[in-house]
């Protein structure tokens, strides 16, 4: 027989390890005990593994970790780690508050690691069924992914926990392109630029944190790359990270944003969309602008900032990448040829609502309540949470590392309190444990095309 996992969680980047933690301090607090279970797609932890670039560090504060604004004194903490690293003493003497993005992910692989039995690595979860009982209630929902050797697993599950992170955002005009292995997302920067080789003259599109990390990467590449970096800005914008407006990342305001109308909720995203979206740190910039005026210095051309540029073409074949390039400035239009082209153009964040398709009928437009839980009709009783998916109902600090403390915790207990209430007899008059009996394993029928890629 299948058990019944309290919880799924897919994905088991920082949020769901975060989710880990807090449910393992809540059994050793106060004994209540919910099992969990993650399935991952990728073969062991990694957090944005191909934009570890050198020198590149966090732009958070690394008490926005993933346990610290929850339980300071949690043996999760970043300063913890730093303790058991043995360089807790050498941190502090660097006199910083933003570690380097390596020891991050470092951080995060040491807390991850003593989660490893509760993980499937290695599979992608392709669709989510409802598992209805003999009146028609949805109780339990089967969880199907399928490994790299293609074979599909079935699990089940009481609640489900969806964070699989944001998918790259890839502009219409490059959409033909899938596929071509000289033009890729930032999110595959490090594996794919090593597959281009000595690529003489690359292509950087985007104007954010990313495309500038990139940018800077590239410039300083030994065999001297000529580099473009076509924005659509007349400049690159820096982060606005002053104290007052740095309070719309605050756990609290989560609180306030939830409570606004519609209208209030887009007015407050469009308004502070400069902390965050299409602009990079401020001591990143100043490094730019030195790089460039000591390209004129010496009478230099390798590198172009190809401001207010759009693409509005773009096409490959043996001898290139070509794009079509507008200038905002004199609506002139040209066309370049690269060896390689990096599209630093964000993500999306909608890959729940393909996994979860099939349970669409029950969960309307995926709006969610406080607490991240999927609004869903009466006869359906699994929580469905999503961490990460929320901007538009809890704030720009929903896909960042800001709250994710918080929030896993948040998640945590409305889960184990809603398993408290079904811990007696079960609606159908069986017991919680007893269940499991009703979702036997079946014959797995032929695996259908991924939902999520």
């Amino acid at each position: 027989m299948q058990p019944i996992h309290d919880l799924i969680g897919i994905g088991f980047g920082p949020s769901n390890v975060a989710l880990a933690i807090a449910l393992e301090e809540q059994r050793e607090a106060h004994g209540q005990v919910v099992t969990p279970f993650f399935i991952e797609r990728q073969p062991a932890f990694a957090w944005h593994p191909h934009m570890l670039l050198e020198h590149a560090h966090m732009q958070i504060s690394f008490l926005k970790d993933l346990v610290t604004l929850r339980h300071p004194r949690s043996r999760f903490t970043f300063l913890n780690y730093l303790q058991e690293q043995g360089r807790l003493q050498d941190f502090i003497n660097l006199k910083s508050f933003y570690p380097s993005r390596q020891e991050f992910n470092d951080y995060l692989l040491w807390a991850a690691s003593h989660f490893d039995e509760l993980c499937a690595y290695g599979e992608e979860v392709f669709e989510v069924l409802p598992e209805p009982d003999r009146h028609g209630a949805v109780q339990a929902l089967r969880v199907r992914s399928r490994d790299a050797a293609g074979a599909v697993h079935e699990r089940f599950a009481r609640n489900l926990v969806v964070g699989m992170g944001g998918s790259p955002r890839i502009p219409e005009v490059f959409r033909g392109l899938r596929g071509e292995p000289r033009v890729f997302h930032s999110s595959t920067y490090l594996r794919d630029i090593a597959r281009c080789g000595d690529a003489r003259r690359i292509a950087v599109i985007g104007a954010g944190q990313s495309a500038a990390e990139i940018f800077m990467d590239l410039q300083g590449r030994p065999h001297a790359p000529e580099v473009d970096w076509a924005m659509r800005t007349r400049a690159i914008r820096p982060a606005d990270d002053s104290p007052f407006v740095n309070e719309v990342f605050n756990a609290d305001f989560t609180d306030y944003m939830f409570g606004c109308s519609c209208a209030e909720r887009q007015a407050l995203l469009h308004e502070y969309a400069h902390t965050n979206y299409a602009v990079a740190d401020m001591d990143l910039i100043q490094q730019i602008f030195k790089v460039f005026y000591e390209q004129r210095v010496v009478g230099a051309q390798r590198l172009r900032m190809l401001r207010r540029h759009e693409v509005i073409a773009a096409r490959a074949d043996a001898s290139g990448v070509y794009l079509t390039l507008r200038d905002g400035a004199s609506e002139h239009e040209r066309a370049e040829r690269y060896d390689a082209a990096v599209l630093a153009t964000g993500y999306e964040r909608a890959m729940h609502r393909q996994v979860l398709a099939p349970l669409a009928p029950y969960l309307g437009d995926f709006a969610v309540d406080r607490h991240y839980r999927v609004r869903a009709t009466a006869a359906f009783e699994p929580g469905i949470f999503l961490q990460g998916a929320c901007e538009d109902s809890h704030g720009l600090s929903d896909t960042l590392l800001s709250v994710t403390a918080v929030r896993s915790g948040e998640i945590g207990s409305v889960i184990a309190a809603s398993l408290m209430k079904t811990d007696g007899p079960a609606s159908d008059g069986g017991s919680r444990s007893a269940m499991a009996g009703r979702f036997a394993t079946p014959a797995i029928a032929p695996a259908k095309t991924p939902l999520c890629a």
